[in-house]
């Protein structure tokens, strides 16, 4: 399961089948169907151009062809501390949220 969300809850949900590997190709087709609910449940964010995306260093996330997606949408990328092994997304935002 692959889960995207913001300070008003649960944006989307992507149920990953039993054996897929994420892959650039995979991971594209995800951001692709986030941008869409994006779009439909929070269009004030893509407005606004308030929209970050907040992802690890995994392989299919730093792929030029994703790198292109996101520079073609205008999705801003808050890039996650390297080597981080300790460091959960979920947590990163209660943590930057405390200071």
């Amino acid at each position: 399961m692959i889960v995207f969300f913001e300070n008003q809850g649960i944006v989307h949900v992507d149920w990953v089948p039993e054996g897929q590997t994420i892959n650039q190709v995979y991971y594209k087709e995800v951001l692709t169907n986030l941008h869409e609910q994006v779009r439909r449940r929070r269009p004030e964010m893509l407005k606004s151009g308030s929209w970050v995306l907040h992802q690890d260093n995994a392989p299919a996330h730093n792929a030029l062809s994703l790198k292109k997606f996101l520079m073609k949408h205008k999705i801003i990328v808050l890039e996650h501390p390297p080597y981080s092994p300790d460091l959960a997304l979920s947590f990163y935002f209660q943590r930057s949220s405390l200071h």
